[in-house]
């Protein structure tokens, strides 16, 4: 939670770049760990490394700028926005704890054996470490935006057919594949944090809440798994060997926390469903009905497709990739160019006037002005037709 608070605290990119730098520095640390001969190990953590960790936190904890809105905004105070907060990303927590579902199966049968559990630690910081470079240097060169839920969807079919293969290979394929799992759970749980960060800076909600939020859940998960596989291994279901009930129940959660992670049935019968997958049914003898044109933003909802934007809209699209503004910052932005007032855009977007304050000075000065006539001069300064 300290740290949390202090990756919030920061400036996006000062505070990105310490956590991935984190990720990367690990597991130096941890293989830096097998140079020790284990006796000594065995009384340089708690005495040595314990100790500095806690100072490390404690001196961060001084560092951190509690005067920002984020800190001072309680979610009684302010309850439409924390739960718009929550229904905004209650789907990422969800996608990062099937990882740890995952991995919570894996390492109750990793952990019957300590050579495969070391190996297991082994193959998941390399790969992390290989991971944390890769990510940094193609930071550095330009810019990156992920989506979880997205990359959910595209990593889910690698992993359920892993499980698949679990029974097949046996228990010299456990070890690469929970070191691999691992790593990409390492992964997901530093892009937990990063969005955790972004939305207590974007939409000022307390850091130890929104990282509760996402915690409780992913944490949780994982600790199911771990019971649940503990469990399932030690049963011989129909004399089969007990990777084979492991597996099945991996791939049974995982395929659960998946339709949950989509929106349930709510999202699997909602009537904005792409209209191509419909079937429908008209009865021979019914007359007609008139059918009026559905609205723009229903269209959008059933083709997944962005609207066409107006002048100002393409605009600030530009302005936006300009000055490498957030896209909650060029949102904020493009209602303050129409001539919404502070209250109009807190309510718009269901966050507090203290957030779109604290925006509007971020956006201030990232384009190096300090009027309003002067953000919208701006924005008409940008030709609309440069928009491809």
């Amino acid at each position: 939670m300290a740290w949390q608070r202090l990756f919030a605290s920061q400036k996006p990119a000062v505070g990105n770049r310490d956590l991935i730098l984190g990720t990367v520095f690990a597991p130096i640390i941890y293989f830096a760990l097998y140079l020790i001969p284990p006796a000594v190990t065995v009384f340089l953590i708690p005495s040595v490394f314990m100790p500095l960790f806690a100072l490390s936190i404690l001196i961060a904890s001084r560092n951190t700028d509690l005067s920002q809105p984020m800190f001072e905004n309680l979610p009684r105070q302010h309850a439409g926005s924390y739960l718009q907060t929550l229904k905004d990303y209650w789907r990422s927590a969800f996608c990062i704890g099937a990882f740890a579902l995952s991995c919570g199966v894996i390492r109750a049968i990793a952990i019957e054996s300590p050579e495969v559990g070391a190996t297991v630690n082994m193959l998941s910081m390399a790969s992390m470490l290989i991971v944390g470079v890769a990510f940094t240097a193609t930071w550095q060169k330009k810019s990156l935006q992920l989506n979880i839920s997205s990359a959910f969807r595209v990593v889910f079919p690698f992993v359920i057919s892993a499980f698949v293969l679990l029974p097949i290979l046996g228990k010299n394929y456990i070890a690469p594949f929970a070191g691999v799992l691992y790593a990409l759970y390492d992964c997901a749980v530093v892009l937990m944090m990063i969005q955790c960060a972004q939305a207590s800076r974007e939409r000022s909600v307390n850091p130890v809440f929104i990282y509760g939020f996402f915690g409780g859940i992913v944490y949780m998960l994982h600790d199911a798994g771990y019971i649940m596989g503990i469990f399932v291994g030690d049963l011989n279901a129909f004399g089969s060997q007990s990777l084979t009930p492991i597996a099945l129940l991996s791939i049974y959660l995982l395929a659960l926390v998946y339709f949950v992670g989509q929106g349930g049935f709510k999202q699997a019968l909602s009537p904005n469903r792409a209209r191509a997958e419909r079937i429908e049914l008209i009865p021979t003898a019914a007359a007609p009905a008139k059918r009026n044109r559905p609205s723009a933003s229903a269209e959008t909802e059933s083709t997944g497709e962005r609207p066409l934007v107006d002048r100002i809209s393409k605009q600030c699209i530009l302005v936006k990739k300009h000055y490498k503004l957030s896209d909650r910052e060029a949102e904020v932005m493009e209602l303050i160019a129409r001539g919404s007032t502070v209250a109009r855009i807190a309510e718009t977007l269901t966050v507090s006037e203290n957030t779109i304050r604290t925006h509007s000075k971020r956006i201030y000065a990232k384009l190096d002005i300090h009027r309003k006539q002067e953000l919208v001069d701006l924005v008409n300064s940008f030709d609309p037709r440069a928009l491809r």
